[in-house]
């Protein structure tokens, strides 16, 4: 608002200007002066809600203005200033057609004997209406590219948020279905043992204790990652390679023998590859235990040239497996891959059993 009650300022002053050096007139005459020039003033305050009407409205009245009136008010000032919004609310035909509907008027006015305007008049004025529609137009285009940049930003914030709640869901998925599979078996087992062999089925409980207690630690591990809202680049839940054995161990105890081969000359691996390995072989692992009713694994990592091979083979029943084993499991590690870089495939053995393989990157970012 302060805007346009800026140049209603400027343009009543010059007109007051004006009037005070014209001669007397009847006042009815001076009262319809002012009320034109103040009308086209008014039509100021519509610019940005409806610049074409303001626009088209206070270039009619000022012509009106400019033919009754001896007054030399600027109101061509307010034209200007409304082409410039209607050009920069994005309706640059519309301010064209306007600017030369001025141009026109303006030259049937001198045409007509109006001595105030003359050819290089003329071509200034043309000059201002040329430069008035190109700076709104411009004006548009800026704001167009800023909303098209916001529009980006958030399309990337929500693009990152979805991403973050597939990870934190495919974490908590390979954290809690690992374990409570285990618990499922041995609890199994202990029911179904407790009568006749109490040793044994007393293992099962303590198979159960440990995953129970291995479950609330990686839950808080993982909770805690994501209660670090402040720090640059959190700290991953402490999950590698280191940990295999805990997943034999768990295999054993579910009566599933785990052969684990090394190929190559092990090294460190950054800790994005170090957790998606371990996840990949603790999901295998859990659903050969789980789906593939199979006696032994074998499980290999290969410390290739370009990258970490993991392969997870059962004897077990292969394509049954898959209609049980290939749902989020599955999808939760070849996602896992892909984030790094690298790939997966899942799928029936042709002499029985079912095989995993995945590669990992070196290179790849956690």
């Amino acid at each position: 608002m302060l805007f346009p009650a800026g140049v209603t300022a400027l343009v009543v002053a010059a007109t007051a200007v004006s009037a005070v050096r014209t001669p007397p007139r009847p006042w009815p005459q001076v009262l319809l002066d002012w009320a034109l020039v103040l009308s086209v003033c008014g039509a100021l305050f519509l610019w940005r809600r409806y610049p074409v009407a303001a626009c088209a409205y206070a270039l009619t009245v000022s012509m009106v203005f400019y033919v009754l009136s001896p007054l030399d008010g600027p109101l061509l000032v307010v034209v200007m200033v409304l082409l410039y919004a209607v050009a920069a609310a994005g309706r640059t035909v519309a301010a064209a057609a306007l600017g030369v509907a001025l141009l026109v008027e303006t030259g049937l006015g001198t045409l007509a004997g109006n001595s105030e305007f003359n050819g290089i008049t003329m071509f200034m004025l043309g000059g201002w209406v040329v430069a008035m529609v190109a700076l709104g137009t411009v004006r548009h285009g800026r704001q167009r590219y800023a909303q098209a940049a916001v529009r980006r930003v958030e399309a990337d914030a929500r693009r990152r948020q979805a991403e973050e709640r597939l990870r934190i869901a495919r974490e908590l998925h390979d954290v809690v279905g690992h374990h409570l599979s285990m618990i499922n078996v041995q609890a199994g087992t202990a029911l179904h043992r407790i009568g006749r062999d109490p040793d044994q089925a007393g293992t099962a409980l303590k198979v159960i204790k440990e995953a129970s207690r291995d479950t609330l630690r990686e839950l808080r591990s993982t909770l805690g990652v994501l209660r670090q809202v402040d720090e640059a680049e959190p700290t991953a839940p402490a999950s590698g390679l280191a940990r295999l054995e805990e997943l034999e161990r768990y295999a054993e105890l579910a009566a599933l023998k785990v052969d684990v081969v090394t190929e190559g000359e092990p090294r460190e691996l950054p800790a994005g590859v170090d957790l998606a390995a371990y996840r990949i072989l603790q999901e295998s692992i859990t659903n050969v235990t789980r789906h593939a009713a199979a006696r032994t694994v074998r499980v290999t990592i290969a410390y290739e040239t370009g990258g970490l091979r993991l392969e997870v083979e059962d004897d077990g029943r292969g394509a049954e497996a898959t209609s049980h084993g290939g749902g989020d499991g599955i999808r939760g590690m070849r996602e896992r891959a892909r984030a790094l870089g690298g790939d997966l495939a899942a799928g029936p053995m042709p002499g029985g059993g079912f095989r995993v393989r995945a590669r990992l990157p070196y290179g790849a970012a956690p």
